[in-house]
This record gives C-alpha cells, structure tokens and sequence, in this order.
C-alpha cells in the first residue's frame, strides 16, 4: 500500500487506490458520512459481499439497478458491482460522477462478447434485430437494437412480432431458455457467463438426496441440463421474490453466492443452500464481482476514483437500446 498520490499514479495498473487506511475507522459511518457530504448514491448488485449489500442505498439485480441509475437526483454514483454496470449507469447519467470502487472489477459474459467480433456477425444477418442481454460493453449495448435483463427479457422479445428475426447476445443459455419458453428461434451468440457456466449437474442431484425437502431455484444463465431440475428459474430478484412468498423452508440456490444474504435477511426461518460448481469448491462467487470491498468503496468515495468516463458518440449510441429497453419494462410493469 502506498500514500493517495502514488496510488493515482499507479491507478491504471491496480485498477483501485491502494492507499493506507487507519484501522480504527468505521468503515460504516464514514460511507455514510460521504454520502451527505458529496450527494453520493451507493448502488450495489446482490453478488456484492453483504457488507457492501449493508451499506447500499439500493441492492438489485441488473434491471432494478439501471432504473436506479436513471431515477437518482444524487450528484455522484458510487456503483458497487461491475464494470459494464457502471458503464450504463454513465450512459444514463453524463452529467453525474460515476464510480466504480475497481477498475478491474470485470465481466466473463461481457467479455464474451468483442464489439469488433459482433460487428462483423450482425452485418451478416441484415434482416435481425438486435436484443442483447446488458451484461455486456458499451460498445456492444452500441450495436444494438433493444438491452434487456433476465428480468425483462420474456416480455421484450414477446412485445415483437412473431415472424421477427432476432439475434439474440451474448448469453447463449439465457438466449436458448428464453427460446423454449417462447416458442422463438433467435439466433444466439456463443457467450456464457463463468460463474453460471459451471455448476455441477452431479452435485446439485446429490444435494437434493441429502435434502429432499428443498426446492432448486436457478438463474437462467445456467445450461439446460441444470435448468431442468429446477423448480423455479428467473432473474436473482425473481428468485428472492420468490423465496419470500413460496412456502418451502429449504432452497438449493444456483447462481451466485452473494443473493444469500437478502435470502437470508428476508427469511430469517429458512434454510438456503449454496449450489455447488465442478470445482472443489463448496458454493459459487463470481471473482469480479468479489474485487470491490468495503475498503475500496469507501477509499472511491474519499478520493472520487477511480472514475467512469466515456466518449459522448458511443455514450448516446448505447443510451437508444437501454431506453427502448426501458419503455418497454414500464409499459409490462416490470
């Protein structure tokens, strides 16, 4: 760790201030004191570690936190997630100050997906429209018709007429559940998200033998095959929803360890179980989302870095597809 103006230099490199900070501090009452002082918001996803989740003006899934960005009056957003998160809350907000506590706090699915790569695969389908899930760049949001989240995405692709063709990116098991549930057959980039992509089929079917009670309730980034021992599937605020008004008192939980926390806070009685992956680990956290601490959040909001900037052509070209996106969530009442 070094002192504030070394760490500005270095910033690039380490993607966060690695400042030096006075372990005496609450962390906890200094976030908020900032918060007053500079009419800061702090957004946080529900795969953030639950002390961020606690200090947080508002948690939620990507569609939740989009609708937060667009109705804040707050001066600065602190965005406690990831990268292309930050980007669309920037994209809707360019006057406002835009933080992301780490740089390199990234996305496997968006990564998945080179704006230069999918430029080339969209010219050679002229006749589709482009509906691509807001896990991904501004960049690609730029090449694209309508965003949409796990949450919303049913309903927009069944807003358009039957004989449409669609492309549909960057995730190909979201783009493939949301085919069967529809009857569609959009076309689907080969994107997939790490932290979805390996949870063990074989260890999820164990769990269920040892605990027959509980449901499984799974994001729809998963495969098919783990999708199809599922109770329910739907966006991470679909599942905890879902957990508040199901009567089962125990979930084996597929996506990302980080909702358990609201699970658990919501329902204080029961059991929730993290799925495991086909690794020799025990539940499944997402790496990027896991960079931003408490530590680096407040060290973000102290110093006002590291900041979201963006070129206004791009910015205003990825703006078009998250409005229609989000016309469309208002007039279903999502």
């Amino acid at each position: 760790m070094t002192d504030i103006n070394s760490a500005k230099i270095n910033l690039e490199a380490t993607g966060f201030l690695d400042v030096n900070i006075n372990p005496e501090i609450d962390l906890f009452a200094e976030i908020e004191r900032l918060k007053k002082e500079k009419n800061a918001i702090v957004l946080a996803h529900y795969y953030q570690e639950p002390d961020i989740q606690d200090v947080a003006d508002f948690i939620g899934d990507s569609l939740g936190l989009a609708q937060a960005a667009e109705k804040t009056e707050a001066d600065m957003i602190v965005f406690a997630g990831v990268h292309f998160m930050a980007e669309t809350a920037k994209i809707l907000n360019p006057t406002k100050k835009v933080l992301l506590p780490d740089l390199k706090a990234g996305c496997s699915l968006s990564d998945s997906a080179p704006p230069a790569l999918f430029k080339l695969f969209r010219e050679k389908h002229p006749d589709h429209i482009v509906i691509t899930y807001i896990n991904c760049s501004a960049g690609m949001k730029a090449l694209s018709d309508i965003i949409c989240t796990s949450s919303n995405a049913q309903k927009i692709i069944e807003s358009l007429p039957a004989d449409q063709k669609i492309i549909f990116a960057p995730d190909r098991n979201l783009g493939a559940y949301i085919n069967k549930q529809t009857g569609r057959d959009m076309l689907l980039w080969n994107g997939a998200c790490m932290v979805h992509e390996i949870f063990s089929l074989e260890k999820i079917t164990k769990l269920k033998v040892r605990h027959p009670k509980a449901k499984v309730i799974a994001h729809p980034e998963c495969e098919a095959p783990v999708l199809a021992v599922a109770d329910y599937i739907g966006s991470t605020t679909g599942l905890l929803k879902y957990t508040q008004k199901d009567d089962a008192q125990e979930y084996i939980v597929v996506t990302e360890t980080g909702i358990l926390h609201q699970m658990q806070k919501n329902n204080p009685g029961k059991t929730f179980i993290p799925a495991p992956p086909n690794n020799s680990c025990a539940c499944n956290d997402c790496p990027h989302m896991k960079l931003n601490t408490l530590e680096k959040l407040y060290l973000c909001m102290e110093y006002e870095l590291p900041e979201i900037t963006m070129d206004e052509a791009l910015r205003v070209a990825a703006k078009k597809p998250i409005d229609r996106m989000l016309q469309i969530s208002a007039q279903y009442g999502l």
